[in-house]
């Protein structure tokens, strides 16, 4: 049997001109062996002269196309409508659909069969005559509803007909036949994007045939549908917002070729973007920078000016000014504008250090960060990429001492166990973690005194010492300071030298674990009773923890009948 496919393999790759081999290098390692997983889920395999065709069944049913033969690099290309396929990979399914016609010893004979259909189809429709051909398309069309739409939209597009091409556009981007429970469900958003996809190619259809001014009008309006609905539709996938990017695309076309009004484009631009429609479209203003110009440029800049005017905090009034000035390419007036709303944070101050040092000021850009780290110096949570640009370019610059001081003042701020290890790296790079050590764990001493705790629970004091495996002092603070999370982190580093310590620890949290039921708590228990099990191996007393293990499985039973 292993013979007999070795050799159905190698006819198959002579007769569709690839092999595992080329299956392996489009998809990469990872995909190649998840698709081998998924030989068993691919059905309605169809050969063809220059293609292969066919399903997978996974998370949804998949469609998969191979196009074969030369041109394609590799022997074939893959197409798959699964998300990670719509972005242009060569999918484990398509791996899957690979490896099946690569098993198949019959696919000569299938492509040869395929190609003399083709052949005969094609010699056949040649010697219809025309009312034979308008009658075949018509029985067609009566039963493909799909295809009807398509031509119709072709039809109106050939003649020029306004009025039907815009019903037949607007009723594309209509969702209410999609919308089930009066929104559109995941599993429904592939097929109304499919008839979003059809709107685009049918404006642009309408501006190669010299409409451009009426498809460009006609796009803002299929857009302003898109928006309104886009609320109402599950578009995880994104396959949607995909779509409406091509009627964006064809928009920003139509615009062009039909020379629009500069100014009153950029007035629709301003609109959209500060609109609440953008979420579907992630129009881009600068993108129509040629069909807007120096005077539709100018436009927009000045609305954007007084949009963020009347709101100097809205996220999209700041995003639009900052495409705009960044497109300007002049930095001091990209700096001005973010200086005017500096976050709490000290995300802007380094967002401007890193425009500054784009530009190739990097004193300025360092003045900047370091503006920022005083401007936050009482803020608790401070972003850490500054801390870490500034400490970065004094390392550079050999003022290691100073990075020390940075993570010092931070410690202070923050008093987090992140910002311990932090000042812990910085101190012993220029030898001084020693003395810089006492005066950190008494800051935070301080705060367990005070009942401070961390993020996770307990003192920042506990984690501090059990990050630096200082045990002893650990032990010392835990009666005082410390949560279960770091009462058993001590003991799981205690087990070998303190295993009577440790044993307390683990007896005492299974006993606070009889009560509970389920498959957590149960994974717990067992986790704790193999520390307890390496306390007593260390105290050469396994049997103690055998009759402990058998009272404690007959107690619990009998608790929980």
């Amino acid at each position: 049997m292993i013979l007999r496919e070795r050799l159905n393999i190698c006819v198959a790759r002579n007769a569709v001109g690839f092999g595992e081999n080329d299956l392996r290098t489009l998809a990469g390692a990872r995909s190649f062996e998840r698709g081998v997983g998924y030989l068993d889920a691919v059905s309605g395999l169809e050969v063809g002269d220059g293609s292969v065709i066919a399903r997978v069944h996974g998370t949804d049913v998949y469609e998969v196309e191979l196009t074969l033969g030369e041109g394609t690099g590799t022997g074939v290309l893959g197409w798959c409508d699964c998300p990670y396929g719509q972005e242009g990979n060569f999918c484990k399914h398509c791996v899957a659909v690979g490896l099946t016609v690569l098993r198949q010893a019959a696919i000569p004979r299938q492509r040869a069969a395929a190609r003399a259909r083709g052949l005969g189809l094609e010699a056949w429709l040649t010697e219809l005559s025309r009312d034979e051909l308008v009658a075949l398309v018509r029985e067609q069309v009566a039963g493909d509803r799909e295809l009807r739409r398509r031509l119709e939209l072709r039809a109106a597009a050939a003649h020029f007909d306004l009025d039907t091409l815009r019903e037949r556009v607007l009723a594309l981007v209509d969702p209410r036949p999609f919308e089930r429970f009066g929104y559109v469900e995941y599993s429904d958003a592939r097929g109304y994007a499919r008839q979003v996809e059809e709107a685009a190619d049918a404006l642009r259809a309408l501006t190669v045939g010299g409409q451009a001014a009426q498809a460009a009008g006609l796009a803002e309006e299929t857009i302003r549908m898109l928006s309104e609905a886009y609320g109402e539709i599950d578009d995880s996938d994104g396959v949607v917002g995909q779509a409406a990017h091509a009627v964006v695309d064809a928009h920003e076309q139509a615009c062009r070729k039909a020379r629009a009004d500069p100014e009153r484009l950029a007035e629709w631009l301003v609109g959209h973007v500060l609109g609440d429609g953008n979420d579907v479209t992630d129009l881009d203003p600068l993108d129509y920078a040629d069909a807007l110009g120096p005077a539709g440029l100018a436009r927009m800049r000045q609305l954007a000016a007084e949009a963020l005017q009347r709101s100097p905090r809205g996220w999209a009034e700041q995003y639009l000014m900052e495409r705009l000035v960044k497109a300007e390419g002049d930095v001091d007036a990209l700096i001005a504008l973010y200086a005017e709303d500096l976050l709490p944070s000290g995300a802007t101050h380094l967002r401007i250090a890193e425009e500054l040092d784009a530009a190739a000021r990097e004193s300025e850009a360092l003045a900047w960060a370091e503006r920022g780290l005083r401007d936050t110096s009482t803020e608790a949570h401070v972003d850490g990429r500054l801390v870490d640009y500034v400490c970065a370019r004094y390392a550079r610059a050999d003022r290691a001492a100073e990075a020390v001081s940075v993570r010092r003042d931070r410690l202070r701020a923050e008093r987090s166990l992140t910002a311990y290890q932090q000042l812990r790296t910085a101190a012993g790079a220029v030898g001084g973690w020693e003395s810089e050590r006492e005066a950190a764990l008494a800051v935070l001493r301080e705060d367990a005194r005070q009942g401070r705790d961390s993020r996770f629970g307990g003192s920042v004091l506990m984690d501090a010492l059990l990050d630096d495996r200082d045990l002893d002092a650990a032990w010392r603070e835990a009666s005082s300071g410390a949560d279960d999370r770091q009462w058993q982190r001590l003991a799981d580093l205690s087990r070998t030298t303190r295993p009577v310590d440790a044993l307390a620890v683990y007896l005492r949290m299974v006993e606070q674990l009889k009560e509970p039921t389920g498959d957590r708590v149960y994974e717990r228990m067992a986790l704790l009773l193999r520390g307890a099990r390496d306390c007593h191996r260390a105290l050469d007393t396994l049997g103690e923890f055998t009759a402990y293990v058998c009272a404690l499985r007959a107690e619990v039973n009998l608790t929980r009948r």
